[in-house]
């Protein structure tokens, strides 16, 4: 049974920075692919950001390019996702997703197991 369990979320002022966390178990991951999703309120689900765990290829959404970073750490099964710069249109809920193989994508329906989420709200 894989599990996704996101962390890290919180209130920061626009400008500052936030690390999330994606603690990934029941699975060897260093054949998936993790994705960060997010969802503000009235708003349809938009990808951030995803990563090949093997070859640790990293793609972004042009609305976060340059202030988000994607990481992830074997021994740990984690993924992170550091954003810096943050603003207030980045307030949503955000999502992690694994997909089992294939190639990294910012299609939601391709990814197999999704975590709860967590709140990241950024005040101006």
């Amino acid at each position: 049974q894989v599990q996704l369990v996101e962390s890290g979320g919180g209130l920061v002022q626009a400008g500052g920075s936030l690390r999330l966390s994606c603690a990934a178990s029941g699975r060897t991951f260093s054949t998936y692919v993790m994705g960060w999703f997010r969802q503000a309120p009235g708003k349809e689900r938009e990808f951030v950001t995803t990563i090949n765990w093997r070859t640790s290829s990293a793609y972004f959404a042009d609305a976060v390019k340059g202030r988000f970073t994607i990481s992830t750490d074997n021994a740990k099964n984690t993924v992170y996702l550091q954003m810096n710069s943050l603003k207030p249109e980045d307030t949503a809920v955000y999502y992690c997703a694994a997909r089992r193989g294939g190639i990294a994508t910012a299609d939601s329906s391709l990814y197999d197991y999704w975590g709860q989420g967590t709140q990241v709200t950024v005040s101006s």
